[in-house]
């Protein structure tokens, strides 16, 4: 049986922000306030369990302990991506993560958190908070401590396939009405900054991080975005969104038939429109919007057929 492709069972977590988007990918989920699906992932707080193959019911952290062979035979104690899709109904808090080594000293050995977005969907009006305004540490304190968050906060419209980079220490948030898939380190570490005094389901005020969150805000702020590569291939548009120390996250567009040649540990693919199929040999893997799936070190090349769209990621 081969270990060419493997898919995994996406996990669900519901969240004060959370809606019912997310059953557009046919995902059966808990509730209409699901706000994230783990679509690959391999952290403590979720497991992604493998849906096909000889590695049909182990979780992906087991494979990373066990199968190193499967991933390129690379170093690491843990492996080193989470795949996400994050349904924003309502605002998220305003927050910002910390770099690895601040967060292996106070988050007991988690790594940090660099992530990315890409706008799947959103509301015609749609913004997010992408960085802050503070000249240096001295302003960024006084601002936090008097609150002047309209002051501090930068507001950017966002509309749909539009891409953000978003390393340590950079202050950010979602808003109402957006869809997202997320590719970041793999870490659960969140400081939360400013959540609009919204309280839980107890009627509490939900916990901020303020003195982290101070301690890792990059300041000034600069803002990294960059020109997106697009090239045109037979049978594909392939969109570099960002080659980073942490991953490297490419968008191809189908459109017929395309070889693909592939030389990295592994690929982590999210089907974001439409229905094609992977061929590797004589084997052939239908594929469809929201399914997830991870192309091994096993594989050195291949060819997608039909009319889908897909973000890769790797290292």
């Amino acid at each position: 049986m081969s270990n060419s492709v493997l898919f995994f069972e996406p996990i669900f977590k519901e969240k004060i922000w959370g809606g019912n988007k997310l059953r557009d990918f046919g995902y059966d989920i808990p509730s209409d306030k699901t706000g994230e699906c783990w679509a690959v992932a391999a952290h403590p707080n979720g497991q992604s369990i493998v849906k096909n193959g000889q590695f049909k019911g182990q979780t992906l952290g087991e494979l990373w302990e066990n199968h190193r062979e499967i991933f390129g035979g690379i170093q690491g104690e843990k492996f080193p991506l989470l795949v996400k899709i994050i349904d924003a109904h309502e605002d998220l808090s305003v927050q910002v993560h910390p770099r690895d080594d601040y967060a292996r000293e106070n988050e007991n050995g988690e790594l940090g958190k660099t992530e990315c977005w890409y706008i799947l969907d959103c509301d015609k009006e749609a913004k997010l908070v992408y960085g802050i305004n503070a000249k240096n540490k001295e302003e960024l304190d006084e601002m936090i401590d008097q609150g002047r968050w309209a002051d501090l906060l930068q507001s950017t419209p966002i509309k749909k396939g539009d891409f953000f980079y978003v390393p340590s220490g950079t202050v950010h948030a979602l808003k109402a009405g957006t869809l997202v898939l997320e590719i970041q380190q793999n870490s659960d570490t969140t400081y939360r900054l400013y959540d609009y005094d919204r309280r839980d389901q107890q009627g509490n005020l939900r916990e901020l991080h303020i003195e982290k969150s101070k301690d890792v805000i990059e300041v000034p702020f600069k803002n990294r975005q960059y020109e997106l590569e697009v090239q045109n291939i037979e049978g594909m548009t392939k969109t570099r969104l960002i080659q980073s120390e942490y991953f490297t996250v490419e968008k191809y567009e189908i459109n017929g038939y395309s070889d693909v040649e592939n030389n990295t540990p592994f690929t982590l693919c999210s089907i974001i429109q439409g229905e094609g199929k992977i061929k590797i040999g004589e084997e052939e893997y239908h594929v469809t919007k929201g399914d997830h799936f991870m192309i091994t070190s096993e594989v050195k090349k291949y060819n997608l057929q039909g009319n889908f769209a897909m973000v890769i990621s790797h290292v």
